[in-house]
C-alpha cells in the first residue's frame, strides 16, 4: 500500500444541499459523473459526496446510524489484483473486512475494511480514475 489517500467520501443527508454548499465554498463539481453522487477534484485527491444510506449500504454496514460516522476514506489501487492484496494486509494487521473484494457497480473492483478503531476504508480500482506516478488521482474529463 502506497502512503496516500485517494478519495474522501462524505455521507450526506441531502445531496443537492451539500453540493450547493461546496460549490458556494468555491469547489467545482465534476460534470462527467453526476448521477446520485458529486465529485470535486481537490489537488491530488477527490472529495465525494454520496447519500449517507447508500454509502453505508455499499460498505456493507447494515444500520447506518449504529456508530457509522458517514465518512469513508478510499485507497485507490493501480490494478484490480491489488484490491484483494490490500484487504488481506488490512485483515492481517488487525482490521476487519466489511466487504471482500468484488466487482463494483462502477465497473472496477472494490472492498471495504475498518481499521482497529472502526474507521471505514474503501479499497478500489476504478479504471476511469487514473493515478499518476506520484499517487495523485484524477477525475475523468
Amino acid at each position: 500500500m502506497e502512503p496516500r489517500v485517494s478519495i474522501i467520501t462524505l455521507g450526506v443527508d441531502d445531496l443537492d444541499r451539500a453540493v450547493r454548499f461546496y460549490e458556494a465554498m468555491g469547489l467545482e463539481r465534476n460534470e462527467k459523473i453526476t448521477e446520485g453522487v458529486a465529485f470535486f477534484q481537490m489537488g491530488g485527491l477527490i472529495l465525494a459526496l454520496w447519500p449517507r444510506e447508500e454509502l453505508a449500504r455499499d460498505a456493507g454496514i447494515e444500520v447506518p446510524g449504529a456508530g457509522f460516522p458517514g465518512v469513508a476514506l478510499a485507497y485507490n489501487t493501480r490494478t484490480e489484483d491489488e484490491v484483494g492484496l490490500v484487504l488481506a494486509r488490512a485483515e492481517k494487521a488487525g482490521g476487519r473486512i466489511l466487504k471482500p473484494a468484488r466487482m463494483a457497480f462502477f465497473g472496477g473492483m472494490q472492498g471495504y475494511f475498518t481499521d482497529t478503531e472502526g474507521n471505514v476504508w474503501e479499497v478500489a480500482h476504478n479504471p476511469d480514475f487514473p493515478i499518476d506516478a506520484e499517487g495523485r488521482i484524477s477525475l475523468p474529463e
